[in-house]
């Protein structure tokens, strides 16, 4: 099997990083694709009380466990199936059971700080930030996070507030200059999309060839 392509999605809470995953994997359907996303990677908390868990600062990159993660990275990379944590975002700690993720030709890396760990972004080929307004982010994650997670308008904005806006400005945006290609609108750039997935479909092309 030819060494997979790694692409990185990276770009602020809410900024549509999940929409531009699925736009590209739309336009490339003769490729396998397998999904590694950074929240899964969240460090285990069940030896913490629930509300310390809730105290956390889950947007800095020590909230992570990256070197699980880079170590997932490279065996997938040795062509090597891993098995990827579950999080469980109402409990704030890792679920119990975790996901078989087999290596395919595309293996997406998707989340928040995902260009500011600089041995995630040494492994990846292609590097992609997505950008958007600061106020679309911010209603997009009140009604995921409350809707999806179970939390309540308050705790969401008082999150924002304390750490999500904080560590936006300190350690994702600042993450954009190392991006190959930055995308306005998200997934609804459909220059960029195209752009993208032709280079994907480009690269594939040619490491099957070799």
């Amino acid at each position: 099997m030819p060494r997979p392509v790694f692409v990185g999605i990276a770009g602020g809470s809410g900024s549509g990083k999940t929409t531009v995953m699925r736009a590209i994997l739309n336009r490339v359907p003769q490729a396998t694709v397998a999904v590694i996303e950074q929240d899964a990677y969240y460090k285990n908390q069940d030896h913490i009380p629930l509300e310390e868990r809730r105290k956390v600062n889950y947007d800095h990159p020590t909230a992570f466990d990256t070197e699980l993660m880079i170590r997932h990275l490279d065996q997938l990379m040795a062509g090597q199936a891993v098995e990827r944590p579950v999080y469980d975002f109402r409990t704030y700690t890792r679920a119990p059971r975790t996901v078989r993720v087999e290596p395919k030709d595309i293996v997406i890396v998707e989340g928040l700080l995902v260009l500011w760990e600089s041995e995630v972004r040494r492994r990846l080929d292609i590097k992609l930030f997505v950008d958007c307004d600061a106020d679309v982010r911010v209603l997009r994650r009140l009604k995921r996070d409350i809707v999806e997670r179970g939390r309540t308008l308050e705790s969401v904005i008082d999150q924002y507030l304390k750490s999500v806006r904080p560590m936006h400005l300190e350690f994702v945006e600042p993450s954009k200059r190392y991006a190959d290609i930055i995308i306005p609108e998200g997934g609804f750039n459909e220059v960029a999309i195209d752009m993208i997935a032709t280079k994907l479909a480009a690269t594939l092309r040619h490491r099957r060839e070799r």
